[in-house]
């Protein structure tokens, strides 16, 4: 059975994370999300959120579970029994960096593999970091989010 798992903060889920997410699952038996819980950022929603959220608009992909997790990648892919991680590509900047990390965790965990996806080039210039900055000015983040989850972002705003 391959398993493979999509780490990320996701805060929030994009559109380009969904085809990330969607695409991936149809190349493995399980794809397990994992949710990052990174204390050195202060994210817009809680791990437990962002879990949720995740679950929502993953609900019709049968092959998906989402999880949090905290600590080493390689350590939770572990845990996962899974032997492949899955990464999205947007920019030339993007590869730089996964490729170091993908080497990094190749020494840490040999047993694991990482697969690199190229972003649709529709989501090609997204980040949960663009939505953030767009919604924080009442800006139309609807292209860029799920319904549910723009919905969330613009809420969570208004409550700041």
């Amino acid at each position: 059975m391959a398993i493979a798992v999509y780490p990320g903060s996701f805060d929030p889920v994009t559109l380009g994370h969904m085809d990330i997410i969607e695409r991936s699952a149809h190349m493995v038996d399980r794809l397990i999300v994992g949710v990052l819980q990174n204390n050195s950022k202060t994210p817009l929603f809680s791990v437990e959120e962002r879990v949720k959220m995740l679950e929502d608009v993953t609900s019709y992909l049968p092959n998906v579970e989402v999880r949090s997790f905290g600590g080493l990648l390689v350590d939770f892919v572990h845990q996962c029994q899974a032997d492949v991680i899955v990464r999205g590509l947007r920019a030339i900047t993007d590869f730089e960096y996964e490729l170091q990390m993908a080497q990094t965790n190749r020494v840490i965990a040999p047993d694991i593999d990482t697969i690199f996806l190229t972003t649709n080039l529709k989501y090609s210039y997204l980040s949960s970091s663009i939505v953030k900055e767009i919604a924080g000015y009442q800006g139309d983040i609807s292209e860029f989010l799920h319904p549910v989850i723009a919905e969330k972002v613009r809420e969570r705003l208004a409550n700041k």
